[in-house]
């Protein structure tokens, strides 16, 4: 089936004007986008990032509109002309199909290999493998890390090297779970993904699932382990390995947790470093006993290695 995609672009401020209009002209399944209510996520949710990704801040910059949906009828054009008469906005109009609404993203999405060893594969997929890489299989539709930004990508080059097989693993800020599943795959025995999200337990543990990681082998868990004192000690120690994805306002405060966490001769390896922060959290670590063993640099991003 074929439908027609209606997008009507006006001012923030008369949004609530535009869809009491559209409402009373028999139009009640609308998608709202606020460039105000853009802003202020933005602003409430900054201590999750260090910066924003400039083509998003430019494609919602000055963008308020509405969009709405008209089956590709017999009906459609007369009910366009009477929008376009209604209305004093512009409109514009295209084709979509029903199958583009849940799989035209996935285009978008291709096999990446990572480092020496690695490839990731959205899971839908089934690409060649020459090379005879460790796959990952991974589903991207989700909200959380795919492996294609940098500071990921170093994570996963920085486990490549680093393990040799049977180590435990907490990952933190586990998002999608590719990390506790790359060290999995790598040889790791057991890895517990953590985020303060809800949603990402479920999603990490879905993705464990596609790469036959099941029982102790994986664990997804829900909390903040700054606050969460309950899931500090179900967390326990003893880890070869911890890894934190983030950013560093959050690396910072989580150094001072990290060595209740480690063995003696295990790691941090912490990502999502800004160049401009890195002498911050170079700090912090110092600061809470560990010692910044090795350095990867990507673009913008930093990478640390640290010991005890």
């Amino acid at each position: 089936m074929q439908w027609l995609e209606i997008t009507i672009r006006t001012r923030s401020e008369d949004l609530d004007a535009l869809t009491a209009r559209l409402t009373a002209l028999g139009y009640d399944s609308l998608i709202i986008e606020d460039e105000q209510d853009f802003l202020r996520f933005l602003e409430q949710n900054r201590a999750y990032w260090d910066y924003v990704d400039e083509s998003l801040a430019a494609s919602m910059r000055g963008v308020s509109q509405v969009r709405l949906y008209l089956e590709d009828d017999a009906q459609a054009q007369s009910s366009i002309a009477a929008l376009r008469e209604a209305l004093p906005q512009e409109l514009s109009v295209r084709k979509v199909a029903d199958e583009d609404w849940a799989n035209s993203w996935k285009q978008y999405y291709k096999p990446l290999a990572v480092g020496k060893r690695l490839l990731i594969v959205p899971e839908w997929l089934s690409p060649e493998n020459p090379e005879n890489r460790v796959t990952i299989l991974l589903d991207p539709g989700m909200i959380f890390g795919t492996g294609a930004h940098a500071s990921t990508q170093m994570c996963l080059c920085a486990l490549e090297e680093r393990l040799h097989g049977g180590e435990r693993v907490l990952d933190l800020g586990s998002g999608s779970g590719i990390l506790s599943i790359a060290a999995l795959r790598l040889g790791a025995k057991s890895a517990v993904g953590v985020d303060i999200d809800p949603m990402a337990e479920d999603v990490a543990r879905e993705n464990a699932a596609l790469n036959d990681l099941h029982g102790d082998r994986f664990t997804a868990r829900t909390g903040n382990v700054l606050t969460d004192a309950p899931l500090l000690d179900a967390l326990g120690g003893g880890y070869d390995a911890v890894l934190a994805n983030i950013v560093a306002d959050v690396i910072i405060p989580l150094s001072a947790a990290v060595p209740k966490f480690l063995k003696p001769d295990g790691f941090f390896l912490c990502s999502g470093i800004l160049n401009t922060r890195l002498e911050e959290v170079k700090a912090a670590l110092r600061k809470n006993g560990l010692s910044v063993t090795d350095e990867r640099r990507q673009g913008d991003w930093c990478c640390l290695l640290a010991r005890l």
